[in-house]
């Protein structure tokens, strides 16, 4: 895949697991942005419906390029899976491809929230111009993505990126895609929240922790080194194991002021050999808006 980039005209959207972001371009930029929560228990139909609502406030017409990403993975028949069993409880290989194409029309294509992101950054953010590129993102969960010599790496299964759900070492915390010990469950905005219950009671957040964590509380400056920790550790073993030359970060944890300082100190104390440059989402949140609608442009170029 060439990964130079193309001027960017029509819609995307992108299906997270806390909202559904729609946005339109015209050469080659976002000119109007929406958003709403997600429902957790909705269906395929319902989840569809709501992003019916967002393209319409768009003035999405069925003629135009249509990209949509989503959290989760999405196997090579399109069905789409929710892969941690504590986000879109309805979510269970269903049929997205089809039913995108025949509710919005041919021109729509869809590929998981974080290959978007990858692909996204490597073709117009942090990662241009750089031959192996891989993404993180640290928010509700942990996700990846890589594009490696100008490919977007994926597989048959979807489960290509999932880095959230690789296990970690002296963790025995459960995680919602039934695994143990992920890195999902100590890293992630998520787990961040769920570790401080104790002193924050019921309800607490990754926001919450990181504003007591700027206030040098010791019991949340704790928390954060340790989803750091895990995120640099997780950067080192995919630099070893692709050859990364760059890890982009993003995701709200991962763009959290001083967050990308703390896995970078981590990560400079490992032999050169491993050590990997790491840089912040330049698209910010829209990496996915911009890697779904180029995927979707060069797949309709392409057949």
């Amino acid at each position: 895949m060439n990964t130079e980039p193309i001027r960017l005209e029509g819609t995307a959207v992108d299906f997270g697991g806390s909202k559904i972001a729609a946005a339109r371009f015209e050469h080659g930029r976002i000119i109007s942005h929406r958003q709403v929560p997600t429902s957790a228990s909705g269906d395929l139909d319902a989840q569809l419906a709501a992003v019916g609502d967002l393209l319409a406030e768009l003035g999405y017409s069925g003629t135009q390029p249509l990209g949509v990403a989503v959290t989760g993975r999405l196997d090579s028949d399109g069905r789409w899976w929710a892969v941690n069993a504590q986000t879109l409880e309805a979510i269970n290989g269903v049929p997205l491809a089809a039913k995108l194409i025949e509710r919005f029309g041919r021109s729509t294509r869809a590929l998981n929230d974080a290959d978007a992101a990858a692909l996204g950054e490597a073709v117009y953010g942090a990662g241009r111009g750089i031959g192996n590129v891989g993404f993180i993102t640290v928010s509700t969960g942990v996700g990846g993505g890589f594009v490696l010599g100008g490919r977007l790496v994926t597989s048959s299964d979807g489960l290509t990126g999932h880095v959230g759900f690789m296990t970690t070492g002296g963790s025995d915390i459960p995680c919602g895609s039934g695994r143990v010990g992920t890195v999902e469950a100590v890293a992630s905005g998520g787990a961040i929240g769920r570790a401080a219950v104790d002193v924050l009671g019921p309800g607490a957040t990754a926001r919450a922790v990181f504003e007591h964590w700027r206030d040098g509380k010791d019991w949340a400056v704790e928390i954060v080194q340790r989803s750091a920790a895990e995120i640099a550790r997780l950067c080192v073993n995919l630099k070893t194991a692709l050859g990364l030359d760059l890890v982009v970060v993003g995701g709200s944890v991962g763009l959290a002021a001083g967050y990308l300082d703390i896995v970078r100190d981590y990560v400079s104390v490992e032999p050169p050999l491993f050590r990997v440059n790491i840089k912040p989402a330049a698209l910010g949140r829209d990496s996915p808006l911009f890697g779904a609608l180029e995927h979707t442009m060069r797949e309709s170029r392409d057949t």
